[in-house]
This record gives structure tokens, C-alpha cells and sequence, in this order.
């Protein structure tokens, strides 16, 4: 038997790709940003993509799908995060308001509304300090669900990437636990795009989409060490004027600023500014340049195969890259619910 999921804040498809490695078939996702849209297409064409989950009816989708409330087996949404991230909750007690914080109540009222078999929901672990979270968990628990929430690694699941997130997720069956992490020997940097071609040498376009630096900034990144060298080993003369300052008052500032990977270690978390080496610690190990965008999505665990519009420039490509739910990560966790469907619902 097929199990059925929704996407809910689809983005470019990183969960609905992972879902579907699974073992469910994606039959619907919401996503409103039109170059994500544009994304998602190309990927998962076979998906009935609806455009504003505040402006559609959990009733509507429902007919458009032919399907009742209680049929569906899973619905799954990663809310937008950018009010709950560390960056901009740092040095404050509570996230930063922003209108967009409020879309999971718009997934809590599709969940009211389809009753699902199964939820999942993924954000930053500033959510599980929000009120709003809290109202989610009391209302589902209020419709029979049992609920288990907290913080994963996504290095811990095959992804070459250090990315905590927190995981919450729901059943109407039976009590449920958080997957363990099965993933014993990290999938390091070297092991995920260290084979690729320089760009230059490269066919693929999306290898050949990475941030031009100015010769000013370049002559500082050639002295950075290689293989997991960062700004701080560069003597105060090499230090860019706004470095220099903060060196100088004893400030530390952000140390990853213009750092490179390490081979042998899993990558930083990618973000939308990741093939901004202004932005974190970005560069790779050993070339004197950011990231490409085809090098973002691979340490994301995109497959290789998946399709990415070149004409949407690169700071859209990197911003929807950068937001997602990387697919194997993803995939863990469906997974996780798929064999506790079959084991409290049947086969």
C-alpha cells in the first residue's frame, strides 16, 4: 500500500525529495515563492503544487485530491525559520518578530482540518522556546495525537553537513520516539565534493556559479592556511578594515567570517549566504574561491541529478538551497514514520 503525504512549505523540494526516498508518495505541497515553485516543478512534476497556504482551505485541497479527512498518512512542513534562527534571536530571551513566524498556525489549522495519520515538522531549535509551539503541541495533543519534539544532527544521518534542527513529530497511534542517530562514520567534505573538477575545468554550469571575489579581498583569501584555515590566522596588517577594528577592541567577532572547510570533517551549516565566503566559513578547502552553487546543494545531499534553473541566478539558488530540509536528512525521518505506520496501521 502507497502511503500519502503533503509538503507543506515546499521550497525548492528538499523534504518532499527525502519523503519520497521514503516510500510516500508526495501528492501535494504549498509553496508560494515563485522561483521555488519554478524549482519544484522541474523536480516533482507528478505533485499537485498549490501557491499560498494562508489563502487556501484544508477542505479545498482535500477535494482537489479526491481524498478525505484521515486519509492522509503523513503531513509533513518545515515553516520558514528566519524569525527563530540563532542569528537573529542572538543575545535575546525571544525570536525576533516577524510576520512569517506565525505560518505554523496555518499548518497547525491544515493539520486540524486533514487529521493526518502522521506529522512531521522541522525548524531551527529556537522554535521549541516560542509560545507558538507550544499552542501547536496542546492543540494536537487535544485531537488525540501523541507528540515527541526535539533537537537532531543532520550529521548524524549521512548528511556532510553540521545542522541541528528541531524535530517534532506526531502520531494518532501510538506513543512515538525520535529516530536514533545511525550514522557512525561522519560523510565529510572531502568525501562529498572532493572528487569534483575546479570549475573552470568543469562542464556542469551550476559548478561554474560561485561568488566573484574583488583582487583586494582575494589577496587576503590566499593567505588564509588551507584545509579548515580561517581569518584569525592572518596577521592584523592582512585583516580587513572592519576585522582590524574588532581585533583591536577585543572583540572576536564572527571567526568563521571568510574561513575555509576542512577535508575531514563535516561541513559547516549551509545557509542561503553559503556561497558567500563574506558570510561564514565558506571557502573551500584548498581552492581560492566560495562554494559553487552545485557544491552547496551536494553538501545539502541533493541528488547530483537534481535540477536547478541556472537562469535564477545565483543568490536565489543559494537562498532556496540554503533553506531547505537536506533529502537524506529528510528521508530519516519519514522513514521513521513510515515503519511506524506499518507497524501501528497496517501495511
Amino acid at each position: 500500500m502507497k502511503r500519502i503525504a503533503i509538503d507543506v512549505f515546499g521550497g525548492c523540494g528538499g523534504l518532499s525529495q527525502g519523503i519520497k526516498n521514503a516510500g510516500f508518495e508526495v501528492i501535494a505541497s504549498i509553496e508560494k515563492l515563485e522561483s521555488a515553485r519554478k524549482v519544484y516543478k522541474i523536480n516533482h512534476p507528478e505533485v499537485l503544487l498549490f501557491e499560498d497556504i494562508r489563502k487556501i482551505k484544508g477542505v479545498d485541497i482535500l477535494r482537489s485530491l479526491k481524498i478525505k479527512k484521515g486519509d492522509l498518512d503523513l503531513l509533513a512542513g518545515c515553516p520558514p525559520c528566519q524569525g527563530f534562527s540563532s542569528m537573529r534571536t542572538k543575545n535575546r530571551k525571544n525570536p525576533v518578530e516577524d510576520e512569517r513566524n506565525d505560518l505554523i498556525l496555518d499548518f497547525l489549522r491544515l493539520a486540524k482540518d486533514f487529521e493526518p495519520k502522521t506529522i512531521l515538522i522541522e525548524n531551527v531549535p529556537g522554535l521549541l522556546l516560542d509560545p507558538r509551539l507550544e499552542k501547536v503541541k496542546k492543540e494536537l495533543k487535544r485531537l488525540g495525537y501523541y507528540i515527541c519534539d526535539g533537537v537532531l544532527n543532520a550529521s548524524h544521518f549521512g548528511v556532510p553537513q553540521r545542522r541541528r534542527r528541531m524535530i517534532l513529530m506526531a502520531s494518532k497511534f501510538a506513543p512515538i520516539a525520535l529516530p536514533e542517530p545511525k550514522q557512525i562514520n561522519i560523510v565529510t567534505v572531502r568525501k562529498a565534493i572532493g572528487k569534483l573538477k575546479p570549475p573552470k575545468l568543469s562542464k556542469n554550469p551550476l559548478h561554474n556559479l560561485y561568488a566573484q571575489i574583488s583582487p583586494e579581498v582575494m589577496k587576503k583569501i590566499k593567505k588564509i592556511p588551507k584545509d579548515g584555515g580561517s581569518r584569525s590566522h592572518l596577521a592584523l596588517t592582512d585583516q580587513l578594515p572592519c576585522h582590524a577594528k574588532l581585533i583591536k577592541k577585543n572583540v572576536t567577532g564572527f571567526n568563521d567570517v571568510y574561513g575555509r572547510l576542512s577535508w575531514d570533517k563535516e561541513s559547516s551549516t549551509i545557509t542561503r549566504f553559503s556561497t558567500n565566503p563574506s558570510k561564514g566559513r565558506f571557502l573551500h578547502p584548498v581552492q581560492d574561491r566560495g562554494l559553487t552553487i552545485y557544491e552547496a546543494a551536494i553538501l545539502q545531499s541533493f541528488p547530483k541529478s537534481y535540477k536547478f534553473p541556472i537562469e535564477l541566478g545565483i543568490m536565489k539558488l543559494a537562498s532556496m538551497i540554503g533553506e531547505a530540509l537536506p533529502p537524506l536528512f529528510a528521508k530519516a525521518q519519514a522513514r521513521h514514520l513510515h515503519q511506524h505506520l506499518i507497524k501501528h496501521n497496517g501495511k
